[in-house]
């Protein structure tokens, strides 16, 4: 969820996540950190950001698993990031960048 995974080409989107995830891994041994977690405040504004991108769309119009739809009594949120893959690349690698920005990083 809040990836564009299933709405680009997976093996494009695995390789990122891989990418991303091995470097922060990588990251963390060098620093020596052994625990990574969002903060509360970096969740909720990318949720509200993958909402706000998917706005346009007619994907919230619908009522399918991208909504929740699927889940009985489940908040209506869209899940995946319409924004493109390229965009939420750099994303990922402006929080790195930035030494995991809106994580909390400790031992």
């Amino acid at each position: 969820p809040g990836s564009p995974s299933v709405l680009s080409n997976v093996l494009l989107a695995i390789e990122q996540h891989v990418d991303w995830i091995t470097d922060c891994l990588q990251y963390m041994a060098d620093n020596q950190i052994s625990k990574i977690e969002p903060t509360h405040k970096a969740e909720r504004d990318w949720v509200r950001h993958v909402n706000e991108v998917a706005e346009d769309t007619l994907y919230v119009r619908g009522d399918s698993w991208y909504m929740g739809a699927n889940i009985p009594g489940k908040p209506r949120v869209f899940m995946p990031y319409v924004g493109g893959a390229d965009k939420y690349r750099q994303i990922c690698e402006n929080v790195a960048h930035n030494k995991y920005h809106g994580f909390s990083l400790s031992n």
